[in-house]
């Protein structure tokens, strides 16, 4: 079970870090993905991160300004949004699967519940 947290309001420019914690199966047992739903929109993804973080890919509207990172033993994966932008608002979910550094939503097996971002001017 995943369980997304740090969400909340900011101001464009602003950072904010989130949270992916895991519980259950060790996340150590996932690659993991950071995806984000504006309303009315489709679900996009932000960024993944392999099993021992060695590997790691961006969308192309974050790159350079998100950074994911992971602490398999605090069973936590992070994310890291600096330079926040009006257009980040959303809800983010973290995800998981056993296929490694993928982008497509399709291909993650658990997900968490999300937590919402809203950026303001």
């Amino acid at each position: 079970q995943l369980q997304a947290s740090g969400g909340g309001l900011v101001q464009t420019g602003g950072s904010l870090r989130l949270s992916c914690a895991a519980s259950g199966r060790p996340i150590r047992s996932y690659a993991i993905g950071w995806f984000r739903q504006a309303p009315g929109k489709e679900r996009e993804f932000v960024a993944a991160i392999s099993w021992t973080g060695g590997s790691v890919y961006y969308g192309d509207s974050v790159k350079g300004r998100f950074t994911i990172s992971r602490d398999n033993e605090q069973n936590t994966v992070y994310l890291q949004m600096s330079s926040l932008k009006i257009e980040d608002t959303a809800v983010y979910y973290c995800a998981a699967q056993t296929l490694g550094v993928v982008s497509r939503a399709a291909e993650y097996d658990h997900w968490g519940q999300g937590t919402q971002v809203t950026v303001s001017s």
